[in-house]
Parts: structure tokens; sequence; C-alpha cells
């Protein structure tokens, strides 16, 4: 079977639905917001204990994923050299040689995402493939850089080639209810990205309370976010399948409120084939397939890409190859 080149054009999030221009601020919508922990708790208990798909079906999803990761490093000892093998294991990351035995065309990761640093060497390696280039700002991971430090470092990322920008909320408003300020703040860094995406990260591990991560992702999409994302990781508490219904079921009552589809991002500790699998599903359950494309969804991810690799050569060889031949580089 004829395959497409790995050179194919992936799918832009500018390219497939409308941004979100944002509203304004409804405090009596946020202050209504509340967040039962032990129902959410209950309900995200059962999804890892569902039988999960077998066989060629967990092939396919597994592909899907592969899809919408954010390829990703952001490690003090980055190099030229790493990233440049990072951006080729986003234009292939699936051998040739397993996709032929699937009957599947080439496929990429949907972005890399990197430090500002970095952002010339993705982009010149990744020139032509349609991968976006999705950088870290505005002070990342703590986010406490003075103000006007953190857009100008947004302005450059997007001026150095990044399409897509990961910036991170002061956790103060949040903890402090200072609403209208996690608001101005969310909307200035909208601005600064001008055409770029901006994925906002809550860093939920710090905000305290179910009740805050859903009010604050509430905020940030109000204020323009295009995805909102749990965790730098960096944090002791990355994404989690509470948290992650609290922020979906934010996205869905936003939708339902103003027509505008945000995307979502879970971020950190994400490393294994199968906690692929249930998020996939529970986007699946909880909003629907269009959210499972990768302008709506997105993992942010380095080693889970590895172990879907050695899924997928299991699926097609009946054995489990060493962990050490699917490197990121």
């Amino acid at each position: 079977m004829e395959t497409q080149s790995p050179e194919r054009t992936a799918q832009l999030p500018q390219l497939t639905e409308p941004r979100n221009p944002g509203t304004a601020l409804d405090l009596d919508w946020v202050r209504s917001v509340q967040a039962n922990r032990s129902a959410i708790e209950r309900r995200a208990a059962t999804l890892s204990g569902r039988r999960s798909v077998k066989k060629d079906y967990q092939a396919a999803w597994l592909l899907k994923a592969i899809t919408l990761i954010d390829l990703t490093t952001l490690s003090g000892d980055d190099t030229v050299g790493r990233v440049r093998r990072l951006c080729s294991k986003a234009r292939q990351p699936v051998s040739p040689a397993l996709l032929d035995a699937m009957e599947m065309p080439a496929i990429t990761t949907g972005a890399v995402c990197v430090y500002h640093d970095m952002i010339e060497t993705a982009v010149t390696a990744l020139k032509g493939t349609g991968i976006p280039v999705a950088a870290v700002s505005t002070g990342f991971p703590a986010g406490l850089s003075p103000f006007h430090l953190r857009l100008a470092e947004i302005e450059e990322s997007v001026k150095a080639g990044a399409e897509e920008i990961d910036i991170v909320i002061s956790r103060r408003h949040v903890l402090s209810g200072n609403w209208q300020a996690l608001y101005d703040e969310m909307k200035a860094f909208r601005a600064a990205c001008g055409d770029a995406h901006v994925k906002a990260i809550l860093a939920t591990g710090e905000l305290g309370s179910l009740r805050n991560v859903a009010r604050a992702s509430l905020i940030c999409m109000m204020a323009g976010a295009d995805f909102i994302k749990t965790s730098t990781g960096k944090e002791s508490v990355n994404a989690t399948l509470p948290v992650t219904l609290v922020m979906i079921r934010a996205i869905r009552d936003y939708y339902d409120r103003t027509g505008y589809r945000v995307g979502y991002k879970p971020a950190g500790g994400i490393s294994k084939a199968k906690d692929a699998l249930v998020y996939l599903a529970l986007i699946k359950d909880e909003l629907g397939d269009r959210w499972l494309q990768p302008d709506l969804f997105r993992f942010g991810a380095s080693s889970l890409l590895g172990d879907i690799e050695r899924q997928l050569e299991h699926h097609v060889t009946g054995a489990y190859s060493a962990g050490y031949r699917h490197s990121m580089g």
C-alpha cells in the first residue's frame, strides 16, 4: 500500500476552528461554579477500571494519541542537537515498517514544545512539515518575573516563529480570589500572542481546590485562551483525572454558553500508553469526537511516545522491544 510522505501538512488550529475571542468578565457565572470533589473522584475512578480497547482498535487509538502529542523538551541541558533529534522524531514518530504492517499512512505529532532559545532551531528543523512549534513563556514555570518582561517574552517568541505560546498564570490571583486580576493578565497575554494560539497553564497542583481549578479555567476562557492546560510538568502534582474532568466540563459549559470551542492539554506525568487511552476515552465521553483532533486536544509529554511505540511494536510482532530503542534523543 502506498504511504504518504512524512512531510504532509499537519492540522493547524487556525485552519480548522474559529478562535475563542473571549467574553466580558462575568463574575456571577464564576462565583456560581462549584466542584463536588467526592462525585468527581468517583467518576474519575470508574475510568481506569473499564475494560480497555484491544487489538486493532487499541492500535488505532494509540496512533490517534501520537497525532495529539506536543513532543516536549524543557530541560536546562537542552542542546541544539537534542532539539533537532526531537524534531526528527516529531516528523516520523513511528517506524515506517510498523506503519506499513498496519497499512497506515505517515503521521506526525501535534507540535514540538521548547524553551524560547530553541525556537529558531525547531522552526528550521520542522520547515515544510506543517508541524507547529510551541514555546513556553511568561517566566515558565513559576510565572513570577516582572509583568512587562513576561509580555516581552511572548512577543519575542512569536517573532522567532512560535505558532503556539504556553503561558503560566499567576497562581496568587486564584488563591486570593482576585478574578479581575487573572482576567486582565490573561487578556494581556492573549493580546501579546497576536495570531499565535495561547495555551493557559493553570498549574492545577498549586491551586488548592477543584473549585479553584474550575473557576480559573472559566476565567482564562473568558479572557480568550485557545487552550487550557493542567500543568507545567514541574509541579509536585501534575495532570490527574479529577482535574481533567473539572477542566473539560468547564470547557463544555463555556461552549454551551458561547458557541466557541476551547482546547484542552493535560501535561506532566502521562507516560504510559494505557493512561493515554483513559484520557482519550474521557474526552470522547464528556466532549465528543470533535475534541479528539489536534486543534482541540494535546498531550504535553516526552516519554509517552516511547511507550506507545513499544505497544504498537507488540501489536505487530507479538514481542516488546527494549525501551532504549525508542529514545527521544
